[in-house]
């Protein structure tokens, strides 16, 4: 257990950075870290029954996944690489000093001075569980299964390993960790893994049997690479805007000035974005000519901005007009007066306009 405190010490570096969603792509990722090996308990089948404890160092785990994200749901191709040194051996029946014939055997006790290694290599498939915001640091739980090429090599001196043997057997395995973002399609991973092989089979030199089970601990930091496209923003939304749009007019006249046409056609451009709603033109005319004149020249001037608007594509048949002469000035004058901001055309349009 103290082993195993050190080595999770390690996850307090997780990262955290933007994200966008990974949904629906495949993916490819590589991972290492430091690993601890339980201690293997052996039963020795022989004509002297008995059992023997293997220690452990700290070992080491690296992997490579492939695999396809369906949003939510993660399935992956796994394979790993663990490795760690011994650390010391005790057995119950006399263990021999090397691997050639004729070699002395030792009494049972521990031997912490005993040599070697135990590795898997191992070949699974893993089911992940993502939860979380897409934009900011996920957590995933899952696990997996598959077969694991489980070999140990067991040594009391330099003369040779007393045990050098490897089994392929069915392994699982249970996953824990995070993910975040270092780009739109590189993540950064730390995950826990707890990997478990039973019914481990090994013969001795001497014709031995060794049966017993691999069982490890593992901290990894990895990358992964996304092969999808970012999540597309939303579309912006679409407002209509209604005016007025106010074009102006020389005394006396319903021409249509340069000025006045840049200022429709910024109107023209606006209407695109309220579908077919109703335009509503409203003519107007400053206060110096007779009452009856005015309304018939703002009629005029309202007409020309019609005729404008259709030719920029706007159907005529949204198209209302209305004359007020010099009933609503903008700038409020005396009887006679020309003023150029009542000789204007107001444009609105959208639902209601023209009604």
């Amino acid at each position: 257990m103290r082993k195993l405190a050190v080595v999770l010490a390690l996850a307090s570096t997780a990262l955290a950075s933007p994200a966008l969603a990974r949904d629906n792509a495949w993916y490819v990722g590589a991972e290492f870290g430091g690993m601890i090996v339980e201690d293997i308990d052996y039963d020795i089948t022989a004509a002297t029954n008995g059992s023997a404890i293997v220690d452990h160092d700290y070992g080491w785990d690296a992997d490579g996944v492939a695999g396809y994200d369906f949003g939510g749901f993660r399935l992956e191709a796994e394979v790993a690489y663990k490795s760690a040194t011994i650390d010391g051996y005790s057995s119950t029946v006399r263990t021999p000093f090397g691997g050639g014939s004729g070699v002395a055997t030792a009494a049972p006790g521990t031997f912490d001075y005993a040599g070697g290694r135990s590795t898997a290599l191992s070949f699974m498939v893993n089911g992940m569980l993502d939860f979380g915001d897409d934009d900011s640091i996920q957590g995933f739980i899952g696990g997996g299964a598959g077969v694991a090429r489980v070999k140990s090599r067991i040594a009391l001196n330099q003369r040779g390993s007393f045990l050098d043997d490897s089994d392929t057997v069915f392994a699982w395995q249970g996953i824990a960790g995070v993910r975040a973002p270092l780009t739109e399609n590189l993540d950064a991973t730390l995950k826990y893994r707890f990997f478990n092989a039973d019914n481990v089979e090994m013969v001795d030199f001497l014709n031995r049997g060794y049966e017993g089970r691999f069982r490890s601990h593992s901290i990894l930091g990895g990358l992964t690479y996304n092969f999808g496209e970012p999540a597309a923003p939303p579309p912006p939304e679409v407002v209509c805007s209604p005016g007025p749009f106010i074009v102006f007019f020389e005394w006396d006249k319903s021409d249509i000035t340069p000025e006045a046409a840049s200022i429709l056609d910024n109107a023209v451009t606006q209407y695109q974005s309220c579908g077919n709603a109703q335009v509503m033109l409203a003519g107007h005319a400053d206060r110096s000519g007779a009452a009856s004149y005015n309304v018939g020249l703002s009629q005029r001037r309202a007409d020309a901005v019609r005729a404008y608007l259709s030719s920029k594509a706007i159907p005529d048949s949204v198209i209302s007009t209305e004359a007020f002469g010099e009933s609503r000035p903008r700038v409020d004058t005396a009887d006679g007066v020309r003023e150029v901001q009542n000789r204007r055309v107001e444009v609105t349009y959208g639902p209601g306009s023209g009604m």
